[in-house]
């Protein structure tokens, strides 16, 4: 391979990189998961991978999708000359593709303008021993359906790898790039880290598990974004084409940087198996009690209501009383944590939340022609509601009638559902104790006592407020470890993510004997809602 180094190659790539973005809209971008890699994140990247190689093996490189070259100018400076045999990018927007090949034409660089997933995989002597890729971030409701089924069918057919249907186009690219490599290849992949939390990740755990040798994860800061204009939070994930070791530790590392990580930790793979969680590591411990009381043995955990349209369905005190709307069709329902600055929320002898910003939800079960005799003045916001086309959006039109809510009784306890790491309060998420009669919107995850504790509770009056407090002790790191985490240090909690929480001391301040098994337990405590 004939390469002519060029030292203001790279600034002419980055000018090229910015041109060809500036003439995309975001949502383009968006859409099609275009996010250039970061010239120092790429030469990171390359020089790990030297690293990794034999000094006197010959370089045969690919890039499923290589953009405008970013990885490709990092393997130029870190490997020499004499080292690199091949080098294939795939692109598949001629917008990147046909400049590209023009500013690499003279390395001898072969950019092929093409859909990689459409791409015949080489016969086993031309294959790749290096493979970095940046893939497309596009999300699931953005391939088509029959793409997504030709997809799905062609990474089982590449490698065993079953994809969930909500799987990201990045997913596909790792599986199907499986038959491009030659034994013992190295492969570096820089994809979002949520794959290590969500349940369309659980096929892409099992691929680096039981198909391939995994070596290492690294997990970069989510306060430090890797891509300014995408909000993901990043991992490098490193593996050979290799037979997995039944005895072998993966090395977890975050923050820093890939060479200098602010911690790290071996995990037995055997561990990795069992662990729904892998963001977890390094910062957690591999010993934890699988038997270990969790909370939802004691509660059952609902996100809070999805009303169809907050700006019409919620309103003001003060916008009930200047339509004149019966209180009796709505309920109060919780403002958004912002505007909730206590973490015990009071009530008045109504039950109404004693708080600044009172807000009402309507929820009537009465048919319309009852209400247009009954409240007229319902009745003609119900009109309003349908010129304005709420009552055709998805929830809606899904209700009788549409104008109802779901079941979402007040919770005595509530969580936020958003949080970040920094907060001043220093704690992620909020657990609030609820006196009052109000609901809650999804911002919110709601706690229900299953019957069991309930019975508890109603004996002790006072051993709510006492697990109210227990829960707002729980460390932080307990909590980030269950939930998963967004770019810029968003991190999210789901129901079942919240209910996985250890809350081992919950038994003894409710004077319950903990069950010997979870199996026990469940069936001990059982279910409210």
């Amino acid at each position: 391979m004939s390469i002519r180094p060029d030292t203001s190659i790279e600034a002419r790539r980055l000018t090229l990189q910015r041109n060809l973005d500036a003439t995309k809209t975001r949502a383009e971008r968006n859409r099609m998961g275009q996010f250039a890699t970061p010239t120092a994140l790429a030469r990171e990247i390359l020089g790990y991978a030297k690293h990794q190689m034999d000094a006197d093996t010959k370089v045969r490189f690919l890039d499923p999708a290589i953009g405008t070259g970013s990885f490709y100018s990092a393997l130029l400076e870190m490997f020499s000359e004499e080292r690199i045999g091949t080098a294939v990018g795939y692109e598949i927007d001629p917008h990147y593709a046909t400049p590209a090949a023009a500013l690499w034409q003279a390395t001898g660089l072969d950019v092929r303008q093409a859909d990689f997933t459409r791409a015949k995989a080489p016969p086993s002597a031309a294959a790749f021993n290096l493979l970095i890729c940046n893939p497309p971030y596009v999300r699931h409701h953005h391939i088509v359906k029959g793409d997504k089924h030709r997809l799905r069918q062609l990474t089982r057919s590449a490698c065993g790898l079953e994809l969930s249907g909500l799987a990201g186009l990045y997913c596909y690219f790792l599986g199907l790039s499986h038959r491009w490599m030659v034994d013992g290849g190295l492969a570096g992949w820089l994809i979002p880290s949520e794959f290590m939390d969500v349940n369309y990740g659980l096929g892409i755990k099992q691929y680096l598990l039981d198909t391939v040798d995994l070596l290492h994860i690294h997990r970069f800061d989510p306060d430090d974004v890797q891509f300014g204009d995408a909000l993901v939070s990043s991992a490098v994930v490193w593996f050979r084409k290799a037979s997995p070791n039944a005895s072998h530790e993966v090395r977890f590392t975050y923050g820093g940087s890939l060479t200098c990580p602010a911690m790290e930790r071996s995990i037995p793979t055997a561990a990795l198996r069992h662990d729904r969680k892998w963001t977890r590591y390094p910062k957690a411990d591999t010993d934890t009690n699988a038997d270990a009381p969790v909370l939802s043995d004691y509660f059952t955990i609902k996100r809070g209501l999805a009303t169809g349209d907050n700006n019409y369905f919620i309103l003001s005190a003060e916008e009930l009383e200047r339509r004149r709307l019966p209180y009796e069709a709505f309920r109060p329902i919780l403002p958004s944590p912002r505007y909730v600055s206590d973490d015990e929320i009071s009530a008045d002898s109504d039950g109404n939340p004693l708080l600044e910003r009172r807000l009402y939800l309507l929820d009537c079960r009465l048919t319309e022609s009852d209400i247009k005799t009954r409240h007229p003045s319902l009745w003609e916001y119900l009109e309003e509601g349908k010129s304005r086309r709420v009552a055709k959006r998805y929830l809606c039109r899904h209700r009788r009638p549409w104008y109802a809510q779901e079941n979402r009784p007040a919770a005595p306890l509530v969580c936020t559902y958003l949080g970040r790491s920094d907060t001043k309060r220093g704690r992620p998420f909020r657990f609030i104790l609820n006196n009052s009669r109000a609901t809650a919107a999804n911002v919110y995850l709601m706690l229900y006592p299953k019957p069991l504790f309930a019975e508890a509770t109603a004996k002790h009056p006072d051993l709510m407020r006492l697990v109210w407090e227990y829960l707002n002790a729980i460390r932080p790191t307990d909590l980030l470890g269950e939930g998963r985490v967004y770019g810029g240090g968003l991190h999210k909690l789901e129901p079942r993510e919240l209910g996985n929480v250890p809350v081992e001391g919950l038994s003894e301040l409710a004077g319950l004997l903990p069950p010997r098994s979870k199996s026990e337990q469940a069936e001990l405590f059982g279910s409210a809602y």
